[in-house]
């Protein structure tokens, strides 16, 4: 019934996990356990591989499962959620069903039951999964829905996100997949060079019926501004626009707050890939494929330490570094394999100073799992060893991926 699908616990009862652990197990599925919110959290946000669905209980020794899910629904799209509930939080379970959980389950239930709700859960979700273009992690999923959602719409998009990630490749895939893929896409960049209006209107007259891409839309002067505002009021075309992540700022200064509410009606933010570290490493394996038909002897793959550098590396130029420090590796790899001396070859020499910043993360870090191990998982009392508040504990916690 369950065969290959991958399932997180959450459920500090002992018997009661016990027995839902091996039921699913005997039913085929791949069952990941956590007790606690604050183990749970990290494994459903950056999973090593996609989760089918989450089962989990509404009482927690370190938090409540809709706190769990509220975390997880500020960032992200996550997993299918069933919930356990005794009969006096059955509308605490109602009320997350309207956040958008999928079902609940009141205790006592029966076995059966509760495998039928839990196959009619990922059904639901089946139907909409569509295979990895941006990443495999829910952040990165969550993006591939929503280019497939704008492929179905006609209006203005807004694509953000750091340098490197990609924009104007998602950009040409709404095109691509949308009923105008057979009149032209036309690319003005404004990070390239200057825009004038002149030339913004003659790009939207060539777009006609098709798609028109504005590459750093927050670069255009006033003039442009005001010329694509005038052609917006009867548009031909449909436009896609490609910014950073601080354009609210130049709307203070330089950009029309009219036009950015227009952009923002309809926009996808594209998370950096230092958010995403599987999503890296599913990225090089990707890219490595087309690399390796330039070598007379294809490499077998990435090592694992190698990976694992992938995973812990920030990645300020994204995707576009990535890119760049894989051909590279290729290019000089000697054996087998991509090492991490092929990938980050200035590491070869001297050990790299950390930064501060990295520097006090580790420390923070290492300190917090200590306080969670010691007190078994209980946040409001690591919170008190570490003498913090349990807010502040929880933002640190969330900051690193704790």
């Amino acid at each position: 019934m369950l065969e290959g699908r991958r399932i997180l616990l959450v459920e500090d009862d002992e018997i009661m996990g016990t027995s839902l652990v091996q039921r699913l197990e005997l039913e085929g599925a791949e069952v990941l356990w956590h007790r606690h919110v604050a183990r749970a959290l990290p494994a459903i946000r950056t999973p090593r591989k996609p989760l089918d669905a989450v089962v989990c209980d509404i009482r927690l020794p370190d938090g409540t499962g809709e706190e769990l899910y509220d975390t997880l629904t500020r960032t992200g799209h996550p997993p299918p959620f069933l919930f356990i509930t005794g009969q006096g939080a059955i509308d605490q379970a109602v009320r997350l069903i309207r956040s958008g959980a999928s079902d609940y389950i009141a205790k006592p239930f029966d076995i059966g039951a509760f495998l039928s709700r839990l196959v009619l859960v990922m059904r639901s979700r089946a139907g909409q999964e569509m295979p990895p273009e941006t990443g495999i992690t829910d952040a990165a999923r969550a993006v591939d829905r929503q280019i497939q959602d704008a492929t179905r719409r006609d209006s203005p998009l807004l694509i953000r996100g750091a340098p490197g990630l990609g924009k104007l490749r998602l950009a040409r895939r709404v095109h691509d997949q949308s009923d105008r893929c057979a009149a032209p896409l036309v690319v003005v960049d404004a990070l390239r060079e200057p825009v004038e209006a002149a030339t913004l209107a003659g790009a939207a007259a060539r777009a006609e019926d098709g798609t028109l891409v504005i590459v750093g839309i927050g670069r255009l002067d006033v003039a442009a501004q005001n010329r694509l505002l005038e052609v917006l009021r009867s548009p031909t075309f449909r436009l896609i626009a490609t910014a950073g992540l601080r354009i609210e700022e130049k709307a203070a200064d330089s950009f029309r707050a009219d036009l950015l509410a227009i952009l923002q009606s309809h926009e996808i933010v594209v998370p950096s890939l230092a958010e995403r570290p599987e999503d890296a490493v599913w990225l090089a394996g990707r890219l490595l494929q087309g690399f390796n038909a330039r070598r007379p002897t294809p490499l077998a793959g990435i090592s694992a330490t190698a990976e694992e550098a992938i995973r812990s590396h920030h990645w300020p130029g994204n995707g576009r570094e990535l890119r760049a420090r894989l051909l590279r590796a290729v290019e000089a790899a000697e054996g087998e394999l991509v090492l991490t001396s092929d990938l980050f070859p200035e590491r070869a020499g001297a050990q790299e100073l950390r930064s501060l910043a990295e520097v006090r993360d580790a420390a923070e870090r290492s300190q917090i799992a200590a306080a969670l191990e010691r007190t078994g998982g209980q946040v409001g009392e690591a919170a008190r060893l570490l003498r913090v508040s349990r807010t502040t504990l929880w933002e640190k916690m969330q900051k690193l991926g704790i």
